[in-house]
């Protein structure tokens, strides 16, 4: 158990501070995250307006990394959607490996 403590401890701890300058502070979460029950015409549309304000984020490839470090499974973050974030894990892991 103590092992256990110690990795956790030896983890580093997701830093918040980009956040605070996210373009998408203040929107609607339902324009990132989707409402229950929404169709495939409605959801296009709605994560491409939610990717045109990733574009334009200053601390977009932050908000990806944390994404793709959890992994988080929905929602869009730093400008991919959930299976956007999945090629890009898998791809970064082959660099990684290959490295």
């Amino acid at each position: 158990m103590s092992q256990v403590r110690r990795q956790a401890a030896l983890r580093p701890r997701p830093s918040w501070g980009w956040q605070d300058a996210a373009a998408c502070r203040g929107e609607d979460l339902v324009l990132f995250f989707g409402p229950d029950g929404e169709r495939q015409p409605e959801r296009e549309i709605r994560e491409r307006k939610a990717k045109e304000i990733c574009a334009q984020c200053p601390v977009r490839s932050e908000c990806l990394d944390y994404a793709i470090s959890r992994p988080e499974k929905y929602g869009t973050w730093g400008g991919l959607n959930e299976d956007e974030r999945a090629s890009e894990r898998r791809r970064r892991m082959r660099r990684a490996n290959a490295a």
